[in-house]
């Protein structure tokens, strides 16, 4: 695995992580009140965008940092729209 790869894992992880205690925070308090609908929405579909880009240049981080964060993108908006 080239050097360059070996980096873009490690800001995917931390990128990517920076959203758990967010998700955390509001599935334990059912509270998205301070969180915008539409900005997780024009986030996530920029973020499948990136995914489907990672996939076609055959980027190993990309795809894995942007696949886990559509996971937790939809957290937020599923909880977003359950906790209203």
């Amino acid at each position: 695995m080239p050097t360059i790869e070996i980096l873009g894992l490690i800001a995917a992880a931390l990128t990517t992580s920076a959203f758990v205690p967010q998700v955390y925070k509001a599935w334990k308090y059912k509270s998205t009140k301070d969180i915008s609908l539409v900005m997780y929405l024009v986030f996530l579909i920029g973020i499948i965008l990136w995914f489907i880009y990672g996939i076609a240049i055959n980027s190993l981080s990309m795809a894995i940092a942007n696949g886990v964060t559509i996971i937790l993108a939809l957290a937020i908006l599923i909880a977003k729209i359950k906790f209203k």
